[in-house]
């Protein structure tokens, strides 16, 4: 069970990193519009920028450790360890993005907090 919580939060990071880093790649390109006439254009831009690039690649390499952690453990138990990511997202990104973070979104992470550390005293 230990192995399974390092891979879980190994995932957690993981994860966290890549999206912060798909945030940011995204903010360089500006906002985007999807549209069939403009879709192979849209995808080479996010395919070359480096962000978004090595966001994706951090991404999968999270999934992977992941994948590992749901081989020993059962899903209903380790999938609420997934929403420590909100956790690290919502401080990151008031850090990285000066994102305005509210009372109510500091709350109901806080929530969710608590759930994940109820089911780890299992």
């Amino acid at each position: 069970m230990t192995d399974a919580i390092i891979y879980i939060l190994i995932s957690v990071v993981g994860c966290s990193i890549g999206q912060l880093l798909l945030k940011r790649g995204m903010n360089s390109m500006g906002e985007i519009t999807l549209s069939l006439n403009h879709l192979p254009e849209i995808l080479w831009n996010m395919a070359t920028n480096p962000n978004v690039f090595f966001g994706l690649a951090i991404y999968g390499a999270g999934t992977i450790f992941w994948l590992a952690a749901l081989s020993r453990v059962d899903l209903s138990y380790a999938y609420p360890f997934a929403s420590i990511t909100y956790v690290v997202i919502l401080i990151a990104s008031w850090v990285m993005f000066d994102e305005r973070i509210t009372l109510i979104r500091i709350i109901g992470t806080g929530v969710i907090g608590l759930g994940v550390l109820l089911i780890y005293r299992q």
